[in-house]
C-alpha cells in the first residue's frame, strides 16, 4: 500500500496581473475561472486522491472561500489561517510544526492547473522514496517555451538507483532566477532545465530541520505563533502577535537555494500557473484566426485578441493582438505584449485611493454577497443573495434606515422583538437604530433588493450582537463611528 501523501495548499497571494477580475478582496485562486470553478477547487480535487489529511493555509479574510472550496470539491481538512501574509515559508513552516514529524507533505499553490490529475498523481509517487530518504524534492515542469515568467531547475544526471536517490530523480544543481529572454531561449535550446512549478514534497521533520540550519528566525517565530494558536472546528488560527513579527521570505530563498539534499522529479504534462491574462488566453480554443473568446463576447475582423466578457456582448473589430477583460465595476484593455504589466497599472491605482484596485463591485460575505447597484447623496442600493440556511448577523445602525424587497425566495427577518415572513414582492422597512437580522430559511438561494438612506452609509455603521461567523462587535467600540 502506497505511503499517504498529505497535501498543503498554500493559498496566498493577490493576483495582481489577472486584475480586474482577481483583486485583493478575491485573489485569483478563488475566481470561477475555468467551467464555473475556482483554480483553488480544482487543486483541491487533484490531489484528493492521494490519501492524507488535506490543509490548506490561507489568510483569515479568506476563510469562508476555502470552506466554499473545499466544499466544492467535497473534501474535508484543516484550514490554517495567517493573520498577514509572511510568503512561503512561513506558511509551509506553520503547516510542518502543526503536522505530524513522520507525515510526507505535498505543498502545492492553490492557483496552478494542472489539466491530467493521474500524471501529476503518478509523478508525485515517483518522488516519495526521495522525500521518505530525507529530500526535500521539487517538481520541475519540461518547459514548452523560452519564457521569462518562470524560474528554472538545473538538475544533475538522473540517478542509477544504487544509491540515496531512486532511479530516475536528480539532485538539483542549482536554482535559476526569472531569466531574460535570450537567456530564457538559450535553456530551452540546451533541453536540460525544468520551470520551477513551487512544489514540493518532503517528510514534516526534514523541513523543520532545513529551516532551522538555514532560517532559524522564521522557524522560531511561527513556532510561536503555532503554539498560540487558537482552534475554531476546522480552522487553526495563528498568534497574530508572533505571526507579524515573521519575515517575509519565499522558501526557494529561504532554504531550497542554500539546502544540500534537494531533489528533482520531472513532470511531462502540461502545467501553467495562470500567472497574467496570456496564459489565461491559453487556456480557451482559438478560432482560425488566433482569437480566443469567453462568455459573450463577439469577433469581427480580429486577430490574436482575447476577450472575457461575462456580464455582457462585448464586440471586437478590427483589433490584433489585444486583451479585453470586462466586469461589473472596471474594463482592461491591453496589448498582449504588456500583460505583464498589469500589476504596475493596479499599483498606480492602489497609490491613488481608487478602491476598484482591490475591491469589486460585488462583495462576498459568508452568508453570500452584495452588489452595490447604485449610490448617491445620502442613499445606496445594493443586492444581496443570502445562500439557503444563512443569516446575516444580529445587527443595528446609528445613521441609516433600510428597506427590503424580496424578489426571489423567502425572507425572515428579525426586527425588534418582531419576526417578519416575506415572500416574493413584499417588503419591509428597517428605520435607524432598530436591532434587525434577515434569513434565508429557505432551499433555495434568497434575493433582496436593500435601498439604504441616511447621513452616512459607509460598512463601518454596524453594531453586530450576534453573529454565526464571529464577528460580533466588542462591546468597547459599539460607539458612533462618525
Amino acid at each position: 500500500m502506497a505511503a499517504p501523501v498529505h497535501p498543503v495548499v498554500l493559498c496566498g497571494g493577490n493576483g495582481t496581473r489577472l486584475w480586474p477580475l482577481s483583486r485583493k478582496a478575491l485573489p485569483k485562486q478563488f475566481v470561477p475561472l475555468i467551467d464555473g470553478k475556482s483554480l483553488l477547487q480544482l487543486t483541491l480535487e487533484r490531489l484528493r486522491n492521494l490519501g492524507g489529511t488535506l490543509t490548506c493555509v490561507g489568510a483569515e479574510a479568506h476563510r469562508f472561500f476555502l470552506q466554499e472550496a473545499m466544499d466544492g470539491a467535497k473534501v474535508q481538512g484543516v484550514q490554517i489561517l495567517e493573520p498577514m501574509g509572511r510568503n512561503t515559508a512561513a506558511a509551509m513552516a506553520a503547516a510542518a510544526l502543526l503536522a505530524d514529524p513522520e507525515d510526507l507533505l505535498l505543498f502545492a499553490p492553490a492557483d496552478h492547473h494542472i489539466p491530467d490529475a493521474a500524471l501529476f498523481e503518478q509523478t508525485v509517487r515517483e518522488g516519495v522514496a526521495a522525500a521518505e530518504a530525507g529530500f526535500i524534492v521539487t517538481f520541475g515542469v519540461v518547459p514548452t517555451a523560452p519564457s521569462t515568467a518562470y524560474g528554472y531547475i538545473e538538475p544533475g544526471a538522473p540517478a542509477a538507483g544504487d544509491g540515496e536517490l531512486p532511479e530516475g530523480v536528480a539532485t538539483v544543481i542549482r536554482f535559476i532566477e526569472k531569466p531574460a529572454a535570450d537567456v530564457a531561449e538559450r535553456l530551452l535550446l540546451e533541453g536540460r532545465t525544468l520551470w520551477n512549478a513551487g512544489i514540493f514534497l518532503v517528510k514534516s521533520r526534514t523541513l523543520v530541520d532545513a529551516l532551522q540550519a538555514h532560517a532559524p528566525d522564521i522557524l522560531e517565530a511561527v513556532r510561536e505563533a503555532t503554539s498560540d494558536s487558537a482552534t475554531d472546528g476546522s480552522f487553526v488560527r495563528l498568534s497574530s502577535a508572533a505571526f507579524e513579527r515573521c519575515r517575509s521570505e519565499s522558501i526557494d530563498y529561504a532554504v531550497l537555494e542554500k539546502h544540500a539534499k534537494v531533489a528533482v522529479v520531472p513532470f511531462k504534462g502540461a502545467w501553467s500557473d495562470v500567472g497574467s491574462w496570456g496564459a489565461v488566453a491559453a487556456l480557451h480554443p482559438a478560432d482560425g484566426d488566433g482569437n480566443r473568446l469567453s462568455g459573450k463576447a463577439v469577433s469581427l475582423n480580429s486577430r490574436n485578441t482575447f476577450v472575457h466578457a461575462s456580464l455582457r456582448p462585448v464586440v471586437v473589430l478590427g483589433t490584433d493582438n489585444l486583451i479585453v477583460v470586462d466586469t461589473q465595476d472596471a474594463i482592461l484593455i491591453a496589448s498582449a505584449d504588456c500583460a505583464e504589466q498589469v500589476k504596475d497599472v493596479v499599483g498606480m491605482m492602489t497609490e491613488d485611493g481608487r478602491s476598484e484596485a482591490t475591491e469589486h463591485r460585488r462583495v462576498a460575505r459568508p452568508w453570500g454577497a452584495y452588489d452595490s447597484v447604485d449610490s448617491g447623496e445620502r442613499f445606496q442600493v445594493k443586492r444581496l443573495t443570502v445562500k439557503p440556511g444563512a443569516k446575516l448577523s444580529l445587527q443595528m445602525h446609528y445613521h441609516r434606515a433600510e428597506h427590503w424587497v424580496v424578489v426571489r425566495g423567502t425572507a425572515r427577518v428579525t426586527r425588534d422583538d418582531e419576526t417578519i415572513l416575506l415572500r416574493e414582492n413584499e417588503s419591509v422597512y428597517i428605520p435607524l437604530g432598530v436591532t434587525h437580522r434577515l434569513e434565508n430559511p429557505g432551499k433555495t438561494m434568497l434575493e433582496v433588493i436593500e435601498v439604504q438612506s441616511g447621513s452616512y452609509l459607509g460598512e463601518d455603521d454596524i453594531v453586530r450582537f450576534d453573529d454565526t461567523y464571529g464577528r460580533v462587535t466588542p462591546i468597547n467600540v459599539q460607539k458612533k463611528p462618525r
